[in-house]
């Protein structure tokens, strides 16, 4: 097993320390378990989806807990016993955590469990404070905030032809 070193990252940034450290702890951890199988997707620019496959279990055996930067899925096993005697056990019915790192302002919007699919919808709302604002020069007071739609500058290149 190989093991990347950060140290000439972590020298030259400053305020990264988090993403350093689940980037190790992600690889430290790296157990191979890959029960149950999932996809994430990014369904937008701020929008993301959770899909996980969760065949055999109801909405009362899972427990999803959203707390700053960390998702949290658990599925406890239920107890049921077949009424005969059973030749051939392929379909999974074991208890299960499954842990995401989520990214700064990106909070749980809705989750729903249908054919045997769990999918948690994700969205990043960044606070108007931590967008980028336009400076006005020689001290006028008024800020803005930039909008793409707003700014013709923004997206376009300068080169002159």
């Amino acid at each position: 097993m190989s093991r990347f070193d950060f140290t000439p990252y972590r020298r030259s940034t400053v305020g990264f320390d988090r993403l350093f450290d689940v980037l190790e702890s992600q690889h430290r951890s790296g157990s191979g378990d890959n029960y149950p199988p999932f996809n994430i997707e990014k369904r937008g620019e701020d929008d993301y989806r959770i899909t996980l496959a969760l065949a055999g279990f109801r909405a009362d055996d899972i427990d999803i807990t959203a707390q700053q930067n960390l998702l949290t899925v658990i599925g406890r096993k239920r107890d049921d016993t077949p009424e005969g005697e059973m030749l051939h056990v392929g379909i999974a019915n074991r208890g299960f955590e499954r842990r995401f790192e989520l990214a700064d302002y990106v909070r749980v919007h809705s989750a729903d469990l249908a054919d045997g699919l769990l999918t948690v919808d994700l969205v990043r709302e960044v606070p108007d404070a931590m967008k980028p604002k336009k400076i006005s020069v020689n001290g006028q007071p008024s800020l803005s905030i930039v909008d793409s739609d707003d700014d013709p500058k923004v997206g376009r290149s300068t080169d002159a032809a």
